[in-house]
């Protein structure tokens, strides 16, 4: 049974049979707002929603050492921050980004998550000591407007899902209202495992930027 993540809770990757969780992927999942609009209210009307799931890496002294977001973000305002150009890939290879989804699902919820990070905790470089992962909205809506809007940690791959192993609903809480920044939670290494952190913190933060900011500056030491 998938546990229901709670801010502040910290698990074990251990699966039911014992076995260390490894591989596995860190998944998001929503919906584009639709609302009935046209003569008397018939027909509808699709909004796109874009959100981001991004993840950053930092080194034992809470250093960033490597990153993981949209390359579609514009080097140009990237680089009044300090941050470099996005990337699909960890240099290890050992995370990998599905790729940005600008839509949500526009016919109903398919049952599969809009981006994915794919984790292999085996391939992680040695001077990695948390990855900490997080989700933005491009857009101007806040989490609470946002159909479905969820994330979860799961066996299998982007298309196939095996076995959920924690999810974390983030539509469903009322304290995200007038939000758009969530910093989920982190993976860490201690006594030579990993283990997971569910954070659950957001933020109004207007871009992913200031979130990375303030996970480097709040968050990683």
């Amino acid at each position: 049974m998938a546990i229901r993540l709670e801010k502040g809770q910290r698990i074990n990757l251990e699966k039911n049979n014992g076995s260390k969780l490894t591989d596995f992927c860190v998944g998001c999942n929503w919906g584009a707002i639709v609302t009935s609009g046209g003569f008397l209210g018939m027909g509808k009307k699709t909004q796109d929603v874009d959100l981001d799931l991004s993840c950053v890496m930092v080194d034992a002294n809470g250093n960033l050492v490597d990153h993981i977001y949209s390359p579609l973000y514009k080097h140009e305002f990237l680089a009044r921050y300090g941050m470099p150009p996005g990337k699909v890939d960890s240099n290890d290879r050992a995370l990998h980004h599905s790729g940005d989804d600008l839509h949500g699902d526009t016919e109903g919820d398919d049952g599969l998550d809009n981006e994915i990070i794919t984790v292999d905790l085996n391939r992680v470089s040695p001077n990695v000591q948390q990855i900490f992962f997080f989700l933005n909205n491009c857009g101007k809506e806040d989490f609470s407007q946002i159909p479905y809007a969820s994330i979860r940690m799961y066996e299998g791959t982007p298309t196939h899902v095996k076995e959920v192993f924690a999810s974390y609903d983030v539509a469903a809480e009322p304290l995200y209202r007038g939000t758009t920044a969530l910093i989920m939670g982190k993976l860490y290494r201690r006594g030579g495992e990993w283990k997971f952190s569910a954070i659950g913190d957001a933020y109004p933060d207007p871009n992913l930027c200031e979130t990375i900011g303030r996970i480097v500056n709040n968050y990683a030491k």
